[in-house]
């Protein structure tokens, strides 16, 4: 995600511009847009085309990076146990179960939509 650091030295300190990339579109039209409950930084992608408007860089839980819901479908339709999932990607098991549920249930509103 981080494209480029730039370090920028001064009488009293030295200051380090950090280059953003929005993870959608790639786009550095990137501002800062506040912190969560957490106090994490977010940010906002100013791109008018891009889909995903507000992320961030660090997350308090791993469970909710992008992309990790769809590993945990992923290592289930592999064979992978909830324990072994929970273990690998670092999150606890009750999360994957929850997930799982959470997909199981809306892959029968969609085929009842059918």
């Amino acid at each position: 995600m981080i494209d480029k650091i730039i370090i920028i030295c001064y009488n009293r300190g030295t200051m380090v511009h950090v280059k953003v990339l929005c993870p959608m579109c790639g786009s550095d039209n990137v501002v800062k847009y506040g912190k969560n409950g957490s106090g994490k930084q977010r940010l906002l992608c100013k791109n008018e085309e891009c889909s995903l408007k507000i992320f961030q860089l660090e997350y308090t839980y791993n469970a909710c990076k992008p992309g990790v819901k769809q590993q945990i479908v992923e290592m289930a339709m592999n064979g992978s146990g909830t324990r072994d999932t929970g273990r690998v990607l670092n999150i606890s098991k009750d999360t994957v179960t929850a997930v799982l549920k959470k997909q199981k249930i809306s892959r029968r509103k969609s085929m009842k939509g059918i």
